[in-house]
């Protein structure tokens, strides 16, 4: 799904998608009078922007057309979403769908999982965090990666969401927070994890080792889980 932000002057107007499709139907939505920037590196240009079920239908000089809505977008720019690279909503957006300090700047996806991630999830974590949980309301419903997405998915969120598995969290769920060498059992164990998660839909693992305990890891350990 498209989702859209109107900012004011030197902001932008953040349209996730780009795609050119002609039909004679009226439009849903249409951005009139934008400084467009395509996101492929050329220079922007003057056009309007007509979108129909979600999706932008036409890019060209449309003004005049039928539309539902009309936004006058004289002044400001008009581009895709921005993705946010190094984000940290993924608990966020359980609590608050709308992730509106993201989509209020454009962004329309964010990868997170910095170290540590929302996914595994075991019943020492969770006990961790149980105070956090209790604040917010929000229930554990998941223990997987792809069991977090299907929560995700079932309440809805403002923004896309990628993540790392972290290595912090795989090794907290197999030995804790010491600081002591994996054992051979262990690593395989965390091996596994790092593969079902990849396997649910991880970029990657992500090290982080400021942290703990990130830091504990040897250069082989991270190898093996690489």
């Amino acid at each position: 799904m498209n989702r859209i932000a109107l900012l004011p002057i030197a902001a932008c107007l953040a349209l996730a998608g780009f795609a050119q499709v002609r039909g004679p139907a009226p439009f849903d939505l249409l951005i009139e009078g934008g400084r467009v920037v395509d996101g492929t590196g050329a220079p922007w240009f003057a056009a309007d922007v007509g979108i129909r079920g979600g999706k932008i239908a036409a890019i060209g000089p449309l003004r005049g057309a039928r539309a539902t809505r009309t936004v006058d977008a004289t002044s400001l720019v008009v581009a895709p979403g921005f993705i946010d690279l190094l984000g940290q909503s993924e608990f966020n957006v359980l609590v608050d769908p709308r992730a509106a300090s993201k989509v209020t700047q454009g962004i329309t996806t964010e990868v997170t999982g910095e170290g540590e991630s929302i996914a595994p999830l075991d019943e020492r974590l969770q006990a961790e965090n149980a105070d956090l949980y209790k604040r917010y309301g929000v229930r554990p419903d998941w223990r997987t990666l792809d069991q977090y997405f299907a929560s995700l998915e079932r309440r809805g969120a403002g923004i896309n969401l990628a993540t790392f598995v972290g290595s912090g969290s795989v090794r907290a769920i197999v030995i804790g927070r010491e600081n002591r060498p994996a054992t051979a059992a262990e690593l395989a164990r965390m091996e596994a994890l790092v593969d079902s998660a990849m396997r649910h839909g991880a970029l990657g693992v992500s090290s982080s080792l400021q942290y703990i305990p990130n830091i504990y890891s040897s250069t082989e350990e991270l190898i093996a889980l690489a």
